[in-house]
């Protein structure tokens, strides 16, 4: 093997780490202008995870432990708070440093930190819950994306359950994500099991429909092939 791969590697890593950075910058822009459909997609996620964390039979408790990857705009964590998890036991790691510190000022309990999710600075088996939210399609080196899953199975504890949400298909104008389709997820967690479904209405017509309607925007995300999300909870074995 040769001697400079580990350069080589932290090299990748860096770079992938500056690109995701930049993006999450302009993605912040974003959020600012369409808060309203953001907030319809992510509550939409979050009360059907509770509902398959319920079914697994591995809802968090208040002694629970959880991380959050990429936690941006407080993320899942105010979700957690509303489950019953105290702000302490929350813990986040994300790479844009405005982000970190905006959440700090809002949630000032919680273990919140500016750092690379491929590295995560915490013990094996330390988490109840770990969540991937809309991390993984803007990893878009493939190696990057295995270390960050080696990651989260390494920091999940036993019994503990991985919370993933993120896209299932490209967005042709944004070159900046990678979709994570059914049989990647599989693949980036061959030793944790559960369930995987489609969710979310595509963002344009949840820009279009939900200022007209919320309870129209509802009723067409119930049709599959307009939905662009996977949410899964998968399960690490006890």
């Amino acid at each position: 093997m040769r001697a400079d791969i580990p350069c080589e590697q932290d090299h990748t890593e860096a770079i992938e780490g500056q690109r995701i950075a930049s993006e999450y910058a302009r993605r912040d822009r974003q959020v600012q202008r369409d808060l309203e459909a953001w907030a319809f997609m992510h509550d939409g996620a979050a009360r059907g995870a509770a509902e398959m964390l319920r079914g697994a039979g591995v809802f968090p408790g208040r002694d629970a432990q959880c991380l959050e990857i990429g936690f941006g705009h407080q993320g899942w964590l105010p979700h957690l708070i509303r489950w019953g998890v105290p702000e302490r036991n929350l813990h986040g790691i994300d790479l844009y440093t405005p982000r970190v510190k905006a959440a700090q000022e809002l949630l000032p309990v919680a273990d919140l930190r500016t750092g690379d999710a491929s590295h995560l600075p915490w013990e094996n088996d330390s988490f109840h819950i770990v969540v991937a939210s809309t991390v993984f399609t803007s990893i878009l080196n493939t190696e990057v994306r295995q270390m960050v899953a080696r990651e989260v199975i390494r920091v999940l504890a036993p019994g503990g359950a991985l919370i993933w949400y993120d896209f299932r298909m490209n967005n042709p104008a944004n070159p900046n994500v990678r979709k994570v389709d059914r049989e990647e997820l599989c693949k980036l967690y061959p030793t944790l099991h559960g369930k995987i479904r489609s969710i979310t209405l595509a963002p344009p017509l949840v820009r279009l429909i939900l200022p007209t309607s919320y309870a129209l925007a509802n009723l067409v995300e119930a049709i599959p092939w307009v939905r662009t999300h996977l949410l899964a909870v998968l399960v690490k074995p006890a």
